[in-house]
């Protein structure tokens, strides 16, 4: 009796021990699985992350022994050593991840708007182009995604500008760094509103092209970035411009490099670009414009490809 009572209560301890074994490994994995729900629920979108070492970014995307992944290496190792890059802020990959990685850093570093904009009210120019240039074709302007709007487009373009140029006056204004970078980890966490900012720059680059057709067609002189740009057969004017090019930027494509010049032009900023897949060639450092005025402050993007773009941070 004794042994059958030992046994019993053996085989009780064993079977106890066995459920709260389960029992901890259930509540393991469901506490693991709502820790990674509310962290995937609180945590901020961003379409700009943070800094990472450049060399360790490089070894994590590029690994094996390919030509290409042995080219990228050597320009990362390149832009490492020579240009000072020590890290990289990777830029949400889509249509307008261009606009957004030269936004970013124009608010990031505070950089004033550009002296035109000083001159005009860029709240009024959508009712400018229609009014005073009669440019009633404004009308078949697209929101990226969003196709055609008809009437409404005046009213979206208005608070399109409206956003751009307040948002652009208090980063402006604030003289702090880190506070500056505070900010902009919440507003690049706001889809809704990155959208609207960069349907503005979309816009201020048409209005740009718009204004130097018209000078083109007094006579006057215009940068041969706008020469080149009319010349073609899909942007001889800026309606064929925006039709053929502009109107899918955000939807269907990004930005082409001559967009990438009129977007430098504009905001009257000198955009340096290393094309990391063309290292070992004259054009792996390209600046859009090309001849940018002195005094025009700098930014530098990195693209493996021409379609994506990343942040270098010195």
């Amino acid at each position: 009796m004794a042994k059958g009572f030992v046994m019993l209560a053996v085989s009780f301890l064993v079977a106890s021990v066995c459920y709260f074994r389960r029992l901890h490994l259930y509540s393991g994995h469901k506490l693991k699985w709502w820790i990674g729900y509310l962290q995937r629920k609180f945590k901020r979108n961003l379409s700009v992350e943070a800094e990472v070492d450049l060399l360790s970014y490089c070894a994590r995307e590029w690994k094996g022994e390919t030509p290409r992944t042995k080219l990228m290496r050597k320009a990362y190792e390149e832009l490492f050593w020579r240009h000072h890059i020590k890290c990289v802020r990777q830029v949400k990959r889509d249509n307008y991840d261009a606009l957004r990685s030269v936004l970013f850093q124009i608010f990031s570093q505070g950089i004033s708007f550009p002296s035109w904009m000083k001159e005009k009210d860029i709240v009024k120019l959508p009712e400018k182009l229609l009014f005073s240039q009669g440019c009633n074709w404004i009308q078949q302007y697209s929101f990226g995604p969003e196709k055609y709007t008809g009437s409404n487009v005046f009213g979206k373009l208005r608070k399109c500008v409206e956003l751009l140029k307040t948002q652009w006056t208090e980063f402006n204004g604030i003289r702090d760094y880190h506070k500056r970078g505070s900010m902009c980890n919440t507003l690049f966490s706001d889809a809704i509103l990155e959208y609207k900012l960069y349907e503005a720059l979309k816009f201020i680059m048409l209005y740009q092209v718009t204004e130097v057709y018209e000078q083109m067609k007094t006579k006057k002189v215009i940068p041969s970035l706008f020469r080149l740009l009319f010349s073609r057969e899909t942007s001889s004017d800026p309606l064929s411009f925006m039709m053929n090019h502009l109107n899918s930027v955000g939807d269907t494509c990004g930005l082409e490099q001559i967009d990438m010049f009129i977007l430098g032009y504009s905001l009257e900023v000198k955009i340096k670009v290393f094309r990391l897949f063309k290292f070992n060639s004259r054009d792996f450092e390209v600046c859009y414009p090309e001849e940018p005025l002195r005094d025009w402050p700098e930014i530098s993007l990195l693209t493996e490809n021409d379609r994506h773009y990343h942040i270098p941070v010195f």
